[in-house]
């Protein structure tokens, strides 16, 4: 390994360099966007029973809150239970801002890695050529140098791929998932929202 990475020269240090956050990101979302970890089920029937039991109680915010993504969105509208629905409303909205943009942590670094890994190597593939026809030798007397600006050429081309390839399908899977985790927290707010209001049993 240690040897083709002597062979892709320089330029292949940024790319490894990219595959590791890469890497580090897609273990972290992976890790943090679980569906247990954002909108667990049976959540919202636990509140609305313990809301019917008790009312709204201060205590029972901190702990929705501190549950999960899905927990902080309905406390927003458990908070205003006592308002009209515009405001109820206006604060999940608010508070589903504030989850969204925190589920799409890092979605942004990976997707820029995605896309500037195949730039990347292509600059590595720019300098092989360079080597190979800016060296005085490289007609033919110095076959060595020759096979070395091709073996940068080809190894920075191949390593920018390896890492644009998964870390592109990583980001599109992370961010579908996202996508579908808010529609979900969107329903259920909906529901929490028809049951204060007496609209739904």
């Amino acid at each position: 390994m240690f040897s083709i990475i002597q062979a892709a020269g320089w330029p292949i240090w940024p790319l490894l360099f990219a595959s590791v956050i890469a890497v580090a990101l897609i273990i972290e979302r992976a890790a943090a966007l679980r569906r247990s970890k954002i909108v667990p089920t049976g959540l919202l029937q636990s509140a609305v029973a313990e809301y019917r039991q008790s009312g709204v109680s201060d205590a029972q915010l901190a702990r929705l809150e501190s549950h999960s993504p899905l927990g902080r969105v309905l406390a927003a509208g458990m908070r205003n239970a006592k308002s009209s629905r515009e405001i109820m409303k206006e604060s999940i909205e608010e508070a589903g801002r504030g989850v969204a943009h925190e589920l799409e942590r890092f979605l942004t670094t990976l997707g820029t890695i995605a896309t500037i890994a195949p730039l990347m190597g292509l600059f590595g593939t720019i300098v092989g050529m360079i080597e190979i026809f800016g060296a005085s030798t490289a007609a033919g007397s110095n076959p060595q140098a020759l096979a070395h600006g091709i073996s940068v050429a080809l190894y920075n081309t191949g390593f920018g791929l390896i890492i644009a390839i998964p870390a592109m399908i990583f980001y599109r899977h992370f961010r579908a998932q996202v996508d579908g985790f808010l529609v979900e927290m969107e329903q259920e707010a909906v529901k929490l929202v028809e049951v204060m209001q007496g609209e739904r049993r």
